[in-house]
C-alpha cells in the first residue's frame, strides 16, 4: 500500500496557505506549510515531499529562485514543483519554466484544478524514485558480481559503453538503450552463485566445473526477476551465451531465436573478455580479438551483428584518432 504523499506549500499570503493547507488536507494528503523561501527550501530538506506549490511572488527569496535551488540539489533535483501565480503570460511561463518548474497554477485557483495537478505531479514523482530505485539495485548488484569475481573489474560497465553505439546503429529507441545498458550490467549477476574457485582457477576447468558455471545465466535470471524493471532486459541476462548455431547455453537457441539484445551482448562480451586479463589466459590483441569474431560470424555469433559491432568499434577508434583540427573542418 502506498505511503500517504507529503505536498509542501510555499505561500507568503497566510489566507492563501490556510485554504492550500485545508483542501489538500481533506483530499488525504499530509501537509508542510512555509511562509517565506528560506523556510521553504529547509522544509524540502527536512520532510522529503512529494511535490511542491510555491508562489512566485514570495518576499526576498522568490519563488523561482527557490526552484533553482532546489534544481541544484541532487536530492530535490527531481521534486516537482508547482509555481503559482497571478501572472500567466507567456513571458512568465517562460521565465518558470527556465528555472525549472514543472507546471503552473493560476490564482485564483479551482479545487478540481489543484487536485489534479497535484494528482500528476505525485505520479511523476514516484515513477521517478521508482526509477532511481531501481538503478541503484542494479548498480548495487553489478558492483557485487566485480566484487565477487576481481578479474572482471568494470567489465559490465566496459560493455554498457560499447553497446551504446551499436544500439544506435541497430536503430534501437531509448527504452530498447535502456534494456540493453541493464543487460550488459547484469548479464554476469548469476556469477554471484559460482564458487569462487571456480571462477578464479588459473587453468582449465573440467566437465563439473563447466556444468557448474553454465548455470550462472538462469541463477542471474532469478535474482532479477523480482526487479520492476526486470522484463525488459531478463532475455539477455538469461541467453547472452547461446550460440547463432544452436550450440549455447542454457536452452541451446539458434538463429533469430535468441533475443536480439543477447545476442549483441554476446558479440561484445567475447570481444571485451579476449581482450582483456582473465585467470586462465592473458588478454589479446584487438587485431586477433576481431579476427576471432570474423571466424565464429555465423556460428558463434549472429553474423550481421558481429559486422555491425566490428564496424562500430573501427569508426570508433577511427574517431579517436582524428586530430581534433580534422575534426573541425569536416
Amino acid at each position: 500500500m502506498l505511503s500517504k504523499a507529503t505536498i509542501l506549500v510555499v505561500e507568503d499570503d497566510a489566507a492563501n496557505r490556510l485554504l492550500l493547507t485545508t483542501i489538500l488536507g481533506q483530499a488525504g494528503y499530509s501537509t508542510v506549510s512555509a511562509a517565506d523561501g528560506e523556510t521553504g527550501l529547509r522544509a524540502a530538506r527536512e520532510h522529503d515531499p512529494d511535490a511542491v506549490i510555491l508562489d512566485i511572488g514570495l518576499p526576498a527569496l522568490d519563488g523561482l529562485e527557490v526552484t533553482r535551488l532546489l534544481r541544484a540539489r541532487e536530492a530535490t533535483r527531481t521534486l516537482p514543483v508547482i509555481l503559482l501565480t497571478a501572472r500567466a503570460s507567456m513571458a512568465d511561463m517562460v521565465q518558470g519554466l527556465d528555472a525549472g518548474a514543472d507546471d503552473f497554477i493560476a490564482k485564483p485557483f479551482q479545487r478540481e484544478e489543484l487536485l489534479a495537478r497535484i494528482r500528476s505531479a505525485v505520479r511523476m514523482r514516484r515513477a521517478v524514485l521508482g526509477m532511481e530505485t531501481a538503478r541503484s539495485v542494479v548498480a548495487a548488484l553489478a558492483g557485487a558480481v566485480e566484487a565477487k569475481d576481481a578479474s572482471t573489474n568494470a567489465h559490465c560497465e566496459r560493455l554498457a559503453r560499447l553497446l551504446e553505439g551499436i544500439g544506435r546503429r541497430a536503430g534501437f529507441d531509448d527504452l530498447q538503450q535502456e534494456a540493453l545498458a541493464y543487460g550488459a550490467l547484469l548479464h554476469d549477476v548469476g556469477k554471484i552463485g559460482i564458487p569462487e574457485a571456480i571462477l578464479h582457477k588459473p587453468g582449465p576447468l573440467d566437465a563439473q566445473e563447466w556444468t557448474v558455471l553454465r548455470r550462472h545465466p538462469e541463477i542471474g535470471e532469478r535474482i532479477c526477476r523480482p526487479l520492476g524493471l526486470s522484463s525488459r532486459f531478463l532475455p539477455i541476462v538469461r541467453h547472452h551465451h547461446e550460440r547463432w548455431d544452436g550450440c549455447g547455453y542454457p536452452d541451446g537457441l539458434a538463429g533469430e531465436l535468441i533475443p536480439v539484445g543477447a545476442r549483441i551482448v554476446g558479440v561484445v562480451d567475447a570481444f571485451d573478455a579476449m581482450t582483456h586479463d582473465r585467470p586462465y589466459r592473458a588478454a589479446r590483441p584487438t587485431g586477433e580479438a576481431l579476427d576471432e569474431i570474423r571466424r565464429e560470424s555465423g556460428r558463434q555469433f549472429d553474423p550481421g551483428l558481429a559486422s555491425l559491432f566490428i564496424e562500430n568499434l573501427e569508426a570508433t577508434d577511427a574517431l579517436r584518432e582524428t586530430p581534433s583540427a580534422e575534426l573541425v573542418r569536416s
